[in-house]
C-alpha cells in the first residue's frame, strides 16, 4: 500500500497520480487535503510520513508547490528517508543507493505525465542492497 498526501498546491497532482496508481491497480490512502483551500502542508507529510514509518504502508508520496517544504516534514519522521524527485534519474538513485521510502515531488514544478514516470520508476526500483549504500544508510540513523 502508498501513502499519499498533498497540500493545496500539490492537490492537482496528487489527483492524477491517484489515477496513475488506480491505472496500474495499486493500493493507496489518500491522507488529504481533499480540494485547493488553503492548508498548512505539515499536517498531511507528517501523516503520510507516520504511516510508513509505522509499517502500514510500503512507500509514500507527497507533494506541495515545490516539494521542499513536504520533504523537510517528512524527513523529520524517525525511519523516513524522503527525496525530493523532478526527474527518474534521481527517483532510482535514491531507491538504489538510499533505500528512499517517501517521495516528494512539487506540484507547480512538474507535469502529470513527468509525475507519473517518476512515481514508476521510484515504486518501481528496487534497494541495491550493496554495503557501502547500507553501511552509509546506517549513519543517518541517530
Amino acid at each position: 500500500m502508498i501513502a499519499i498526501g498533498s497540500d493545496h498546491g500539490g492537490f492537482a497532482l496528487k489527483e492524477a497520480v491517484i489515477k496513475h496508481l488506480q491505472e496500474r491497480g495499486i493500493e493507496y490512502r489518500d491522507f488529504g487535503c481533499y480540494d485547493e483551500k488553503s492548508v498548512d502542508y505539515p499536517k498531511y507529510a507528517r501523516a503520510v510520513a507516520e504511516c510508513v514509518a509505522a509499517g502500514e504502508a510500503e512507500k509514500g508520496i507527497v507533494i506541495c508547490t515545490t516539494g521542499i517544504g513536504v520533504s523537510i516534514v517528512a524527513n523529520k519522521v524517525h525511519g523516513i528517508r524522503c527525496a525530493l524527485c523532478s526527474e527518474t534519474t534521481t527517483a532510482r538513485l535514491t531507491r538504489e543507493h538510499n533505500d528512499a521510502n517517501v517521495l516528494a515531488m512539487g506540484g507547480g514544478m512538474i507535469g502529470p505525465k513527468i509525475a507519473d514516470e517518476i512515481v514508476d520508476v521510484f515504486l518501481d526500483t528496487p534497494f541495491s542492497g550493496l554495503e557501502k549504500h547500507r553501511r552509509r544508510i546506517s549513519q543517518i540513523e541517530p
